[in-house]
């Protein structure tokens, strides 16, 4: 056997052979199936316990598993990485007992010390966790009993906890992947025990992951491989809306998600291609109202705005009826919806009018707009740029106009400078939207002190409800307690909910089996084929 010293001594040309002729990084050697998927928006990291994207769940949650999951059907918890669970009476403590024989894709046994040092990583400052440490909700200690039992503390009963915990953002990494690179460099070197491996990322190219031919413990709804099962996935970036469709008719992607309503209409009729709509649970499209700020202080004028809103002509003209229009604070895909509130503020421009002439809002001077104090009645509202938010703006606009309000639209770029222009206090509607399986995301929004509420609204029986229904895990009465906070928002007008979000995903044919998980994001791979790669 040559000794390192000869190997070094190879002639150049030798060497420059062996680079030319070995297998380029990501590639495998023999027959791979192999499938290019279409990323929507390019993530600034995807290092799933420091990001906060969903975009990153796409490739990610196929690399990690989690210590329970949600079954996609029911909504069940089911096992993952942890075979069982208790949890105390009072509500505070989370004992899982861990499947034994796992081993991470790095060959580091799965245990308890492992979960441990995910949890020290996510809580650790240095980290500065965008989502997951926020997702341990009063998390407060761990035990670790053996090496196949840990405990979660929690300084207070949070129901939320099992939702955050089967979610990617909470995957389980390797231990010894974790210490061998910085926080910065992990990234790109990251290790699971998921159905997949991680082999690249290039930053604005692409992602690489590669099928775990070692992988049994998955959760039930996991398939074993089948024939033509997917070997490989690359995932590009197509962040140009209108280039999605072009790119799967082309064959340079065979799924991608996030299609232009139009192109999707055009697309269910093409052969070779199929359509996959997929409910996002969590709250709809929405424009929380600022209801410290002139006009939209005064609640005749909040209701005004959604009766004079006419969501159904939105759903039609923008989202070409893929997306219903929404009626409350959460989606109908998403637990705990209150369907009591479907056809509460139908549209009717009357009834708009009639809110607004009780408030005192004449048009003294004629010109068609409503007076205020020093000129016309006017609106302003903040408009990020994506999920087509500006078309579903113009065309409020243009209703509005019809009842004699102005409306001055504020087009922010990016989302750090739509949390600006939050900040500032100056506006009176802004859009936004976020995705979850559970309700208590309301709490950050809606509560007297929560940390995104820009409405400015403040009521303490609705902060008691709010914290009671995320501390009880008795479901009958997280539903009544949802129901009364879901009411109470829409009787005060908090938001105007304008469509509860579909994601419409365009697959090539050859594709098959391909279905996505609870949180309607997250494609499950490992049951999806590819005919003919």
């Amino acid at each position: 056997m040559p000794s390192k010293r000869s190997l070094i001594a190879l002639p150049v040309v030798c060497l420059f052979l062996l680079v030319a002729c070995a297998p380029a990084l990501g590639a495998q050697s023999g027959a791979v199936n192999r499938i290019v998927y279409g990323l929507t928006l390019e993530p600034s990291g995807i290092d799933p316990h420091v990001n906060a994207s969903a975009e990153l769940g796409i490739p990610l949650r196929q690399v990690y598993d989690t210590l329970v999951y949600r079954d996609p059907n029911t909504g069940d918890y089911v096992p993952g990485l942890a075979d069982s669970w208790e949890i105390s009476s009072d509500g505070t403590r989370y004992t899982f007992h861990l499947k034994q024989g796992i081993s991470f894709h790095d060959g580091t046994p799965f245990n308890a010390q492992a979960v441990a040092a995910n949890l020290d990583r996510v809580l650790d400052p240095d980290t500065a966790s965008q989502k997951a440490i926020f997702m341990l909700g009063p998390f407060a200690d761990y035990e670790v009993a053996d090496d196949y039992t840990i405990t979660l503390i929690l300084a207070q009963p949070y129901a939320p906890l099992l939702d955050s915990l089967s979610q990617v953002y909470l995957g389980i990494a390797s231990p010894t992947a974790l210490a061998a690179v910085s926080r910065e460099r992990y990234q790109f070197h990251q290790v699971g025990t998921g159905p997949y491996e991680f082999v690249e990322y290039v930053p604005g190219d692409r992602i690489v992951i590669r099928r775990n031919p070692n992988y049994t413990w998955g959760p039930a709804f996991y398939q074993p491989p089948a024939e033509n099962g997917i070997d490989e996935v690359e995932f590009r970036f197509v962040t140009d809306a209108s280039a999605r469709a072009l790119a799967l008719e082309a064959g340079d992607v065979q799924v991608v998600g996030e299609i232009l309503p139009t192109d999707a209409r055009a697309l269910a009729s093409e052969s070779g291609i199929q359509l996959l709509q997929v409910g996002i649970p969590g709250q709809p499209l929405q424009f929380l109202m600022n209801t410290t700020r002139f006009p939209t202080g005064n609640r005749a004028v909040r209701q005004a705005l959604i009766t004079g809103a006419n969501r159904e002509a939105i759903s039609a003209a923008v989202f070409q009826r893929f997306s219903p229009a929404a009626w409350g604070p959460i989606s109908a895909t998403t637990p705990y919806y209150f369907s009591q509130l479907q056809g509460v503020y139908a549209y009717s421009l009357d009834e708009a009018r009639n809110l607004l002439a009780g408030a005192g809002f004449t048009d003294a001077d004629e010109n068609t707009y409503l007076d205020a104090e020093g000129g016309d009645m006017t609106i302003r509202v903040i408009v990020p740029p994506w999920g087509q938010i500006p078309d579903v703006a113009q065309l409020l606009e243009d209703q509005w106009r019809q009842l004699g309000i102005r409306t001055e639209l504020v087009s922010v770029p990016t989302r750090g400078a739509l949390f600006e222009a939050i900040g500032t206090g100056d506006f009176n509607l802004v859009a936004w939207y976020e995705f979850g399986a559970d309700p208590a995301l309301l709490n950050q929004y809606f509560l007297s002190d929560g940390t995104l509420n820009w409405t400015g609204y403040s009521n303490p029986s609705l902060d008691g409800l709010l914290i009671q229904a995320a501390s009880t895990t008795d479901t009958g009465a997280r539903a009544g307690l949802y129901a009364q906070i879901q009411q109470i928002i829409m009787q005060d007008a908090l938001i105007l909910p304008v469509r509860d979000y579909v994601n419409l995903n365009g697959a090539s044919t050859r594709v098959q089996n391909l279905r996505f998980d609870r949180y309607g994001w997250f494609p499950l791979l490992p049951n999806a084929t590819y005919v003919g790669g």
